[in-house]
């Protein structure tokens, strides 16, 4: 069993390089606000991750685990390595140093998600996220690589069950909403219009195919940190703090799957199934296999990757919340709102409280543990207990999902 002692995460809405700092200043931020929040010492880490998509592309930045040392002089010589899977990339981090942990090399890990996106136009950061799709191959006929590669998930939902805009206009709604609450969020001041949320070209205009302006995620500068620790480590740690370990959020249970690259040979094996991405709700329930989950109402919310609205819809399905093609009656009946019967992404999610890549995984998992010791600031589930975590690279060809909870005290 692997634990959080605690973490952090910056503000998703700041420019680094409008404010003249850089990976390195932002890197050293979260890690020192981590280490304050789990109150460790920089001298007891004993192991360093980093989840990072494409630094060398939009910041010129590779080897990312040099960063350690240069944010505090007790890192010197701590043992790190990157990590890169697209969107999942902070996912594949914390999978490592919990392997770390489990195998006995290390009982204290510091994993970092980072990603700088805003320092470059959104035609250049296009180019620089395509990186995740089979190049030269697919999705050669469009400027937006990924706003193409989700529309044309819309139209296979579509083909497959029927599909309405207005519910998937419904989630962006539901994941603005809440990111308003969220006090890191990029768009907790973001205003809208009664057009904002429909088929309105100026209001909400189209980007690419069936994708428009209010079905994407938000890319942005962001960075967050978790500081992951073996059993015993957790008790030690408990026990100097007066606390139980059952007051330790744990990760109980975990899923990783891969895929081929090319989003069309995934549909096409998918055609015949239940599922459009079977690999997705493969590694959903090993995660809940692992954490001795065996239903959805187990699980008091959700954190989704909801880079569209598309992968949100697709989301609702793969997790249970409803039958396969059906996802819009847990749209329709409030099931996934704050207060519903599975709230997803009461964070705001990637649409409402912002995406950077390799950030989106750690964040998830921070999120999810305060959820579980009813930390939250603003965007509590009320008796969360149980958290289930869901982040995708590119168009799952890596999937990874996380289940984090706090047990009653027995």
């Amino acid at each position: 069993m692997v634990y959080i002692l605690g973490g952090a995460q910056t503000d998703f809405a700041r420019n680094w390089a409008r404010e003249g700092t850089d990976m390195l200043g932002a890197f050293g931020e979260v890690v020192r606000a981590g280490l304050d929040n789990a109150k460790l010492d920089a001298d007891e880490i004993e192991t360093g991750h980093v989840g990072n998509f494409v630094g060398e592309l939009f910041a010129g930045q590779g080897l990312l685990g040099g960063f350690f040392a240069m944010v505090d002089p007790a890192f010197d010589g701590l043992p790190t390595a990157r990590h890169e899977a697209a969107c999942a990339s902070g996912s594949m981090a914390i999978l490592a140093a919990m392997s770390e942990i489990e195998a006995g090399r290390y009982d204290l890990a510091c994993v970092v998600g980072i990603e700088q996106m805003r320092n470059v136009g959104g035609r250049q950061a296009a180019d620089h996220l395509g990186a995740a799709c089979w190049r030269g191959h697919e999705f050669e006929d469009t400027d937006f690589v990924w706003p193409r590669a989700f529309s044309d998930l819309a139209q296979e939902y579509d083909d497959r069950y029927g599909l309405k805009y207005e519910h998937l206009m419904r989630i962006a709604e539901i994941n603005f909403d809440n990111a308003r609450a969220n006090p890191n969020s990029q768009t907790r001041k973001w205003e809208f219009t009664d057009d904002s949320f429909t088929q309105h070209d100026a209001a909400n205009p189209v980007v690419e195919g069936r994708t428009r302006k209010m079905d994407c995620g938000q890319i942005t500068d962001g960075a967050a940190s978790v500081f992951l620790a073996s059993e015993s480590r957790a008790a030690e740690y408990a026990s100097r703090r007066g606390m139980a370990l059952q007051d330790l959020p744990r990760i109980s249970g975990w899923g990783h799957t891969s895929a081929p690259i090319s989003y069309r040979r995934k549909i096409e094996a998918s055609a015949q199934g239940d599922y459009v991405f079977p690999q997705v709700r493969r590694a959903i329930e090993a995660a809940r296999t692992r954490a001795g989950v065996s239903d959805i109402d187990q699980i008091d919310a959700v954190e989704t990757h909801d880079c569209f609205t598309t992968t949100e819809y697709m989301a609702i399905d793969h997790l249970g919340i409803t039958a396969p093609g059906e996802s819009w009656k847990a749209i329709e009946d409030g099931s996934i709102e704050m207060g519903g019967r599975i709230p997803v992404n009461p964070s705001g999610g990637l649409i409402g409280l912002g995406h950077p890549v390799g950030a989106t995984g750690v964040r998830m998992a921070l999120d999810a543990a305060k959820q579980v010791t009813g930390t939250v600031d603003g965007y509590q589930v009320e008796g969360a207990r149980r958290v289930q975590t869901l982040n995708v690279g590119g168009s799952t060809t890596t999937t990874a999902s996380f289940i984090v909870e706090r047990p009653e005290r027995g």
